[in-house]
């Protein structure tokens, strides 16, 4: 339960700190995670730098260990998982089926009301990338930074 609420409060603080903002259609907040550098890179020494940095700046986000259901979809097909872990930043998978790295995935993070004090659940609408995948214990790692999300009520 502990988990779950900081997770929440991290996504809110990363929201008014660290993310570009606008209202979407149908006056759902949507987000969308900078992680990219803007601009172009003189140098490939440069470029590794800045994708060493930035590797760092995600690993760095506090990680909360929730274990929820999850339908994972990319261009290859319908997979389902479980989060390891979860933070502002991506999402720790473990399921029965390799995704490649770089994959484009879409995923919804159903949050239950009772755990993060709210009336209703708070369903969470994901995009983003698979930027690691790896066995463990018989079962696939899968590590998804997220790009874009939604805020909804279930």
């Amino acid at each position: 339960m502990y988990a779950a609420l900081e997770f929440a409060k991290s996504l809110w603080v990363k929201n008014f700190l660290e993310i570009r903002t606008a209202i979407g259609p149908e006056g759902r907040f949507v987000g969308t995670v900078s992680g990219e550098a803007t601009e172009q890179q003189s140098t490939s020494e440069s470029q590794q730098q800045t994708a060493i940095k930035h590797y760092a700046e995600m690993q760095s986000a506090p990680r909360f260990p929730l274990h929820l259901p999850v339908e994972l979809k990319s261009q290859s097909g319908a997979y389902s998982a479980e989060t390891q872990n979860i933070s502002a930043n991506g999402v720790l998978f473990a399921m029965d089926r390799d995704v490649p790295v770089g994959s484009m995935v879409d995923f919804t993070i159903l949050l239950p009301g009772d755990i993060v004090g709210s009336p209703c659940d708070v369903q969470i609408d994901c995009h983003g990338r698979v930027v690691r995948s790896f066995e463990d214990k018989g079962r696939r790692g899968v590590g998804v930074v997220i790009d874009e999300y939604h805020f909804e009520r279930a």
